[in-house]
């Protein structure tokens, strides 16, 4: 029963916290279509692991909508085959996940921070 419980709370605390970032969304950088399209070239091969209501993921996904970078979502609640694949790579189910696939090599990345971080050098 307490599990229920925690789990409905959670879901709610996070949709709230979705709620408030659409009220609150940062503006987006502007770029001449020479460097936008050169940044999103840089983003080839670059997917987010994550989950709508999860605050870090909001938290990430601010960061990418104020970067103005696009970017694939892959949400591991909607979709069973992203989760798989996380946890088959990572070991671990735990968003948000960034994938880096840069030719032949795949990373991934873990921790909030250290994902926009990444983007930010990407996008500059």
């Amino acid at each position: 029963m307490l599990a229920i419980v925690l789990k409905v709370t959670r879901n709610a605390l996070g949709l709230v916290i979705v709620f408030i970032n659409w009220l609150t969304r940062p503006k987006k950088t502007i770029r001449s279509e020479s460097q936008q399209k050169s940044i999103q070239e840089a983003m080839k091969g670059i997917s987010l692991y994550q989950f709508y209501a999860c605050p870090f993921c909001v938290k990430t996904r601010r960061a990418i909508h104020q970067l103005n970078i696009d970017i694939e979502l892959r949400d591991i609640n909607k979709n069973p085959s992203h989760r798989e694949q996380l946890e088959a790579a990572t070991g671990k189910i735990k968003v948000p996940c960034l994938r880096i696939e840069q030719g032949d090599e795949v990373r991934w990345m873990h921790e909030s921070d250290d994902i926009i971080e990444f983007l930010t050098m990407r996008a500059a």
